[in-house]
């Protein structure tokens, strides 16, 4: 189990890292190719599009080939596309290749999670979720490093040397023993799982964080940006949200696994509700970028008790674990998509807090929904 936990940790975090690198260098691309923030929204966006194009696809790998040649496929095509985006000079390139990223993601995260999941043991699987989901997250830790160094030393020379590691974790993954499906499931199994108010609810609680996160991962930075921070100085904001977010994961999860899955989310829904009502308001970049990272905080506190609830439904269900990360790749994108591009959009045409405040509603929302549950 334990290298297996560390396999998942290493493949989340490379993946997690291309996917974070994106934010110090938002500024950058909106001063070299011309980017708005509509534009600038798209960018952000294609990544997790691809997750959503990409969604399906691995699951259906996963339930009928295993969940080794999805993890090993998905690596690979990860480190094809990270070259070609580091190496991209124009919008279109830049926007295909981190569209591409993102469905080469879907087969890497579904592949290697429901790895981990079908070995661990059902009264530590919030724990491992939330593991792993720390790594990943110290994965985003690095991600925004990595940008602020390629704004540097040059986009491809950087993607590049990181794409090496991640082919070398190819390699790693193929070397290691794992086990076929007896019978792959069949598409039916998964719409019947979607009968469940239990998986409804994991999905529900997958895909707010990502609507919140994608909205912050463009108007966050463009907002710092404004109020003087450069490259480096964003990439140090979500560095600090990060950590403290990996720090809390796996102790989140473990609550959940003592307490229950609904005490966290709850929890994290409110938190998250005060800090984007709060979010509009300063014009001083550290009180702004303190909010940040509160945000950061708040969101990701959502995750590895939505995960974890999401694959304990699945298996009362009786749905392949690859089928279920496969639906929470499916709830992640439409989140993610919908806060980058109409989040950036949205704000283009009134304000920040237009943005800021709806999602502080739609919280509100979830929070009397939960109660009437």
């Amino acid at each position: 189990m334990r290298r297996l936990l560390l396999l998942t940790g290493a493949i989340v975090f490379l993946d997690t890292v291309f996917f974070a690198a994106l934010t110090p260098l938002l500024p950058h691309y909106v001063d070299e190719l011309g980017f708005s923030k509509a534009g600038a929204g798209v960018l952000q966006a294609a990544y997790p599009a691809g997750t959503l194009v990409g969604s399906l696809p691995s699951g259906f790998v996963a339930a009928r080939f295993g969940v080794k040649p999805t993890a090993v496929a998905g690596l690979l095509m990860v480190c094809a596309t990270s070259v070609a985006f580091g190496w991209a000079g124009e919008a279109w390139q830049l926007d295909a290749a981190r569209f591409a990223q993102g469905l080469a993601s879907s087969f890497s995260w579904t592949g290697a999670l429901a790895w981990l999941v079908a070995a661990a043991p059902a009264e530590r699987r919030g724990q491992l979720i939330g593991t792993v989901f720390g790594v990943a997250i110290g994965g985003a830790l690095f991600g925004p490093v990595l940008g602020g160094i390629a704004s540097k030393t040059g986009t491809g020379p950087a993607f590049s040397a990181v794409a090496a590691i991640m082919f070398a974790q190819a390699v790693w993954a193929l070397l290691s023993p794992s086990a076929r499906p007896a019978e792959p499931q069949p598409f039916s199994a998964l719409f019947d799982a979607l009968h469940s108010p239990r998986v409804l609810a994991g999905l529900g609680f997958v895909t707010l964080p990502a609507l919140m996160f994608g909205t912050l991962s463009v108007l966050g930075p463009l907002r710092l940006s404004h109020l003087g921070f450069g490259s480096l100085a964003i990439g140090g904001t979500f560095l600090v949200s990060a950590g403290f977010e990996a720090t809390l994961s796996p102790a989140i999860g473990r609550f959940s696994d003592r307490r229950g899955r609904r005490l966290p989310i709850i929890a994290g829904v409110t938190a998250s509700a005060v800090v984007l009502a709060v979010l509009p308001w300063p014009n001083e970049s550290w009180l702004f970028a303190a909010l940040v990272v509160c945000a950061g905080i708040a969101f990701g506190s959502l995750w590895t008790p939505a995960m974890s609830l999401m694959t304990d439904a699945a298996e009362a269900c009786g749905l392949e674990y690859g089928w279920a990360f496969s639906l929470l790749n499916l709830a992640w994108a439409p989140g993610q998509v919908l806060g980058s591009s109409a989040g950036g959009a949205i704000a283009k045409a009134t304000t920040d807090a237009v943005v800021y405040l709806t999602l502080a509603g739609l919280c509100a929302a979830s929070l009397v929904a939960l109660r009437r549950r």
